[in-house]
């Protein structure tokens, strides 16, 4: 194997292109996706607080369950101007707003939530041609994939949802999904290409197929652990890969899984995935059981 440095990471490149690991994860339980979402489970998150948030189909609702499967509410997408609109992804910042993208409309809308008591509006904070992927970042910053333009949008919401620092990393080949990345940075998906990784300052970093010698179908869903691991969702190939810091690539999944989408860390070493072509969400243990 030969390391490559870069900016303070270390990869390891992996010649033969043999990621499969010989342990996989434990399958605790799968979650069906809830009535009327056909369609499939497609934008994941989990909250600080251990809830689901879920997308799904062009159900025009966001879902919000516990990681046992029940149903805590789910979120009507309307608003008085565009009246119901299907949100693509959906993430949740350290305030709690729920923030989502509207495709369709190119809009972002965000919704101060509280989970037993959900009567508040969306509210439109950011539009752009065709807002895809969500995330939020380890500075609170707000990431939006813009598809079309092949831009990532990274901005704060001020103390009236307004955007404030608007940063934009270009020159991407059809972002759809991001997530946080090493020290503070960014992780993009390019559909059917690389995972693109940036710094905390926006600067590129090189990605994660030139970087590893690993080669994606179609890259979907990406987060990072608390390990500082980056997770990638391969749509095409149906696979999750967990890129470790330092040393080759590892093949997490790639039984039973057909169609994944979304993906996110939760607490205590788990991994949920959305797999849209089994219409449910998937849990796993994964950390502590990789020895």
């Amino acid at each position: 194997h030969t390391g490559q440095l870069l900016s303070g990471l270390q990869f390891t490149l992996d010649p033969t292109g043999d990621t499969t690991f010989s342990r996989q994860p434990r399958l605790l339980g799968k979650i069906s996706a809830p009535a009327g979402a056909a369609g499939g489970p497609r934008g994941l998150h989990c909250s600080s607080d251990g809830l689901l948030f879920l997308t799904a189909g062009a159900a025009p609702y966001v879902y919000v369950l516990d990681l046992e499967g029940r149903s805590i509410c789910h979120l009507p997408c309307h608003t008085p101007r565009a009246g119901a609109f299907v949100p693509e992804d959906v993430t949740v910042t350290t305030s709690g707003l729920v923030v989502v993208s509207d495709l369709i409309h190119g809009a972002v809308h965000a919704l101060e939530h509280t989970a037993w008591d959900p009567q508040n509006h969306w509210v439109i904070v950011g539009t752009f041609p065709s807002p895809r992927g969500l995330a939020v970042d380890a500075l609170g910053r707000l990431l939006v994939t813009d598809y079309v333009r092949g831009v990532v949008h990274i901005f704060k919401l001020g103390p009236t949802w307004e955007p404030q620092a608007l940063r934009s990393v270009l020159g991407l080949e059809g972002p759809c999904w991001v997530g946080p990345g090493p020290e503070g940075g960014l992780a993009v998906s390019e559909e059917f290409g690389d995972v693109q990784l940036f710094g905390s300052a926006c600067q590129p970093l090189g990605s994660l197929g030139t970087l590893t010698g690993h080669r994606f179908g179609r890259p979907a869903g990406v987060c990072s652990d608390s390990e500082g691991n980056i997770i990638v969702a391969d749509e095409q190939r149906h696979q999750v890969i967990l890129f470790p810091r330092a040393g080759p690539p590892i093949c997490l999944l790639s039984k039973r899984l057909k169609r994944p989408l979304g993906v996110a860390c939760v607490p205590q070493g788990r991994l949920v995935v959305a797999d849209a072509g089994d219409n449910c969400i998937k849990v796993y243990q994964y950390l502590g059981e990789l020895d």
